[in-house]
């Protein structure tokens, strides 16, 4: 193409070349001369700017420029481009005849005789208003695009070059993480990781698994610019060009500590609840062996008793029977604790001022602990009353204390504080309310979280053979829970610990005459009566009729309710001393039964459960705990009888 070499050419060339250019339809392909007239004009130049070369050839090329590009000089600014740096390329508005506009790109070569003189241009135009559209197309989508990520709060969404510097940042990471984009970008990611992780070199083992699958996604701790720490859930995804080669990374994060916290709570729920659970069924457990210990030690109790008072005043032999009797009481004491974790003890509920009952225990106390351990108390000068059994509030105050003495083997400081608390939501199980808490705090070896889940379980301890039942910390949990409140236990290990009683302040109205100490009446020796016993257990049935009979009354057995209102019916009756736990008819339906016949009939329930049972009329029925002695039979009967 000797045109474009700037040379002239022959006649028959020419021709050739002409019929190679007329031939071309997707280029505008024309000459001009050296003061821009139009000289020449292809088949291209027409189909796609509308002129036939009768209607173009000699007209001016700045015809096919905008009017404002003229008015600029664009045209005359292209010549000369073109002629002093021999060429000129470029890319604008163009229009054609009808007026419509296209996306021109332009090239202009001057042509040039051997000798240097300038003769005209070559001018080579194509038409690429379909790809400038399309490349404003992909832009504007880029642009969305860019504006989405960029209007994103709650992810942080942001890119890495191939060595983990940031090189982009939306508005949800400066939002999440606190840097704005002049601070981080050009920073390495691993800004973001707690120190123990970079120390670990996840930041590297998150890119190169992400090189290595093509994606990385996990959770863990991040860190703000503040230097706060965030759960996050992060995703990272490598971007490759067209040969595989690495670009980046995209990184997306999110703050998810409300979620984790939520599911967290979610699962300390399930575990308090599964907890709950299993204790209450050890209670029913417990609670079920107790009952039947009870009725041995009764029946052994009992039965020691009346040998005692029969047989020959033998100091070799009553000693033996003394030891069998303090033998059986101890198990008394145990199946006590027994029934206090299973909350079916009978509690004598009373309104107690702690402060008053903790002073009175004070020289109790210090005498348990033993020289190397001293005892502090800490009690505002008024607190409200609480009701409980006072009795077993000091056994659950002194075993408290020991436990904590235990814990501190080489001595330390106990503290014994107490104070009022509001809880306006609830606290796990305890309702809303004014609560007085009873602290018992030492500087013992503290407990790690395994032992302490499993503290308060009944029959576990750490001490050793011999030296704990296991059931000390179940009884405290037992009374508290039967009184209204709750024993909450808070250690770590070589931090000590803090057992917690929490009692329901009592509210004026339920110390009722119920609650109230009643008066002693003095036993009637000389009255005799005719009692029914009701037991189903027969070795219990039958240690009862032996006290009953040996105090001087007349004894009618049954051992069921049913065979119980049988003789009700048959005899003259004074009294009915029955079991409460029994099958088919409880202690609770036959007294039910017995008042609808016989209204006035005394009536005395034997039980070791706290449970008033169900029924009309019958809650005030007087009850005697389990295992019982005949002295305290025959208070009860005077009591009831008199």
């Amino acid at each position: 193409m000797e045109v474009l070499n700037r040379h002239d050419t022959s006649l028959d060339e020419e021709g050739r070349f002409r019929l190679l250019v007329d031939a071309i339809t997707d280029y505008a392909i024309y000459m001009l001369s050296p003061e821009g007239i139009i000289t020449s004009w292809n088949t291209g130049a027409q189909r796609f700017k509308g002129y036939k070369p009768s209607e173009i050839l000699g007209e001016h090329f700045s015809r096919f420029y905008l009017e404002e590009d003229r008015a600029a000089g664009i045209p005359a600014r292209a010549l000369a481009t073109a002629a002093e740096h021999g060429r000129f390329e470029g890319e604008g508005w163009r229009q054609r005849k009808d007026g419509t506009r296209f996306w021109a790109h332009v090239i202009i070569d001057p042509i040039r005789r051997p000798s240097g003189e300038l003769i005209g241009y070559a001018k080579i135009t194509r038409d690429l208003t379909e790809r400038r559209a399309a490349e404003q197309t992909i832009r504007q989508s880029e642009e969305q695009f860019r504006r989405l990520v960029q209007g994103v709060s709650d992810y942080a969404i942001y890119m890495l070059d191939p060595n983990g510097n940031v090189s982009s940042w939306n508005f949800g990471a400066e939002r999440i993480k606190g840097y704005r984009p002049q601070e981080i970008i050009g920073r390495h990611f691993s800004t973001f990781y707690t120190p123990e992780d970079r120390e670990a070199g996840l930041p590297e083992t998150a890119l190169c698994l992400a090189r290595a699958e093509g994606r990385f996604e996990r959770e863990g701790w991040r860190v703000r610019k503040d230097g706060s720490r965030f759960w996050a859930s992060v995703v990272i995804d490598v971007i490759r060009d067209d040969e595989g080669d690495v670009l980046g990374f995209a990184k997306i994060t999110r703050d998810i500590t409300e979620k984790m916290e939520t599911q967290r709570a979610l699962e300390q729920a399930r575990e308090e609840l599964f907890q709950s659970q299993k204790m209450e069924a050890i209670g029913q457990l417990t609670g079920g062996i107790a009952h039947d210990f009870n009725n041995l030690l009764m029946a052994v109790l009992g039965s020691l008793e009346i040998l005692k008072k029969r047989m020959p005043q033998d100091l070799s032999l009553t000693s033996l029977v003394d030891n069998a009797m303090q033998g059986a009481q101890r198990g008394a004491a145990l199946t006590q604790r027994m029934l206090a974790f299973s909350r079916r003890q009978e509690l004598h509920v009373e309104p107690i001022d702690v402060s008053g009952l903790v002073r009175g225990m004070m020289d109790m106390l210090s005498r348990s602990l033993g020289p190397l351990t001293v005892i502090e108390t800490s009690f505002p000068v008024r607190l409200p009353t609480i009701l409980t059994d006072p009795n077993q509030l000091e056994m659950a105050i002194l075993n408290l204390v020991v436990n904590a003495r235990d814990a501190m083997p080489s001595g330390g400081r106990i503290v014994l504080r107490a104070s009022e608390e509001s809880l306006p939501s609830g606290k796990g199980p305890l309702s809303a309310g004014r609560y007085v808490r009873i602290a018992v705090i030492d500087e013992g070896e503290g407990m790690d979280a395994k032992t302490l889940q499993q503290a308060i379980t009944p029959f576990f301890t750490t001490k050793g053979v011999g030296k704990g039942t296991g059931l000390g910390l179940s009884m405290v949990q037992g009374l508290a829970s039967q009184s209204g409140g709750r024993l909450v236990m808070k250690s770590s290990l070589g931090e000590g610990t803090t057992a917690e009683l929490w009692f329901p302040v009592a509210v004026v109205e339920q110390v009722t005459e119920a609650a109230a100490e009643r008066p002693l009446q003095e036993e009637n020796a000389a009255r005799r009566l005719r009692i029914v016993a009701v037991d189903d257990d027969g070795l219990v049935l039958m240690n009862t009729t032996l006290m009953l009979e040996d105090l001087g009354h007349t004894v009618f057995e049954a051992m069921a309710g049913p065979e119980a209102l049988d003789i009700l019916r048959k005899q003259q009756v004074d009294l009915v001393i029955c079991d409460h736990a029994m099958p088919r008819m409880t202690g609770s339906q036959l007294a039910e039964a017995i008042r609808n016949e016989w209204p006035d009939m005394p009536i005395i329930l034997a039980t070791g459960y706290a449970e008033i049972p169900e029924g009309a009329g019958i809650v005030d029925l007087p009850r005697l705990g389990k295992p019982f002695s005949q002295a305290q039979l025959a208070e009860a009967i005077s009591r009831i009888a008199s």
